[in-house]
């Protein structure tokens, strides 16, 4: 009867040794994620301080009033075979193409922004995707004539080929 107690007694001490050790490791790995997930809540918020963009004022009414005037007054400055050239198809397509984006894809709808002034023009945005995709430049190429940034014509483009697939595609 002693030894089976004795056993007893033993396998007692070992479960508490174990349990012990294995509280104090939990309590190890534990602390050393609670830390690691600290550090890396911190270098999220200041990753995130730094992406703060500037603002560039660009004058987009400027952009439109050159475009409409370039290409789509009564008496635009370049003719008509300069619009074939440029857009990579005739200008009653293109104004197709214009309208049934503008009406039917909210991207291209014409709104305002926080100011009240209009956003960009949906002509503005079908046509920086054309020359994006026409002639297969960078998002930042069409920033000086068009008057949009880098990150809002990749959004043309993507809203654009979204779009035209939707209303035109199979």
């Amino acid at each position: 009867m002693a030894s089976s107690s004795q056993n007893t007694l033993d396998e007692s001490f070992d479960d508490d040794a174990f349990d012990d050790a294995f509280d104090e490791v939990f309590d190890q790995h534990f602390d050393q994620a609670f830390e690691n997930l600290i550090i890396h809540r911190d270098q999220e918020e200041r990753r995130k301080k730094r992406k703060k963009r500037a603002y560039i004022e660009r004058n987009r009414e400027e952009g439109h009033i050159r475009l409409w005037n370039d290409y789509f007054s009564d008496t635009p400055t370049y003719p008509e075979n300069l619009f074939r050239r440029r857009f990579r198809m005739n200008k009653p397509l293109f104004t197709r193409i214009v309208d049934r984006l503008s009406n039917e894809v909210l991207y291209f709808k014409e709104k305002q922004d926080g100011l009240g002034r209009s956003s960009l023009y949906p002509l503005q945005k079908c046509t920086a995707a054309i020359r994006v995709l026409a002639y297969g430049s960078a998002a930042d190429a069409v920033d000086e004539y068009l008057r949009l940034g880098e990150t809002t014509t990749r959004l043309c483009v993507e809203n654009f080929v979204e779009g035209i697939i939707c209303l035109f595609g199979g």
